[in-house]
C-alpha cells in the first residue's frame, strides 16, 4: 500500500503540467497560422497593384497603337513624366492615379524614342508604406510600327 501512495505522489500535477504544454503547442501553431494569413493577405495586394499597373501600361500602348504612330506624334501626344507632358498623358495620368495607390507622387514615366520604342514606367507606393520608402514599379517596353 505505501508504495502505491508514492507513486500517485510523484505523479501528482504531470496531467495540468501536460496539458499547459499542450495549450502552448497549439498556440503556437495558431500563431504561425495567423502569421501566414498576414503575409497572404499583402501578397494578394501586391499582385493586385502589380496587375493594375500592367493594365494602365497597356492601356495607354492601345491608345499609342490607334493614333497616329509616327515617332513625333507619339512624342507629342504620349511622351510625359519629365515635365514635358503631352495631351493624351495628361489624360490617362488620371487613370493611373486613380487606379494606383501613390501614383500622384510619383507620376509614372512614358519616353518614345526616334524608333518609336515606348518605354512605360508605372510607380506606386501601397496603402500603409512610409512615403520616403522607394515606389514600386512596373516596366513595359513596347516598338509601335
Amino acid at each position: 500500500m505505501n508504495c502505491l501512495r508514492r507513486s500517485r505522489t510523484r505523479q501528482t500535477g504531470s496531467m495540468l503540467l501536460e496539458s499547459l504544454i499542450a495549450v502552448l503547442i497549439f498556440s503556437m501553431g495558431i500563431l504561425a497560422i495567423v502569421g501566414m494569413q498576414a503575409a497572404a493577405v499583402k501578397a494578394s495586394s501586391d499582385a493586385k497593384y502589380r496587375s493594375d499597373a500592367s493594365m494602365v501600361a497597356n492601356q495607354l500602348i492601345g491608345q499609342m497603337w490607334v493614333s497616329n504612330r509616327t515617332a513625333a506624334t507619339l512624342q507629342n501626344n504620349f511622351q510625359g513624366g519629365g515635365g514635358t507632358d503631352g495631351p493624351l498623358y495628361t489624360a490617362w495620368l488620371a487613370d493611373v492615379q486613380a487606379a494606383l495607390p501613390g501614383a500622384i507622387t510619383n507620376p509614372p514615366i512614358v519616353t518614345v524614342s526616334a524608333a518609336n520604342l515606348v518605354t512605360i514606367t508605372v510607380f506606386w507606393l501601397a496603402p500603409g508604406e512610409p512615403s520616403g520608402t522607394a515606389p514600386h514599379n512596373f516596366n513595359v517596353v513596347a516598338q509601335i510600327i
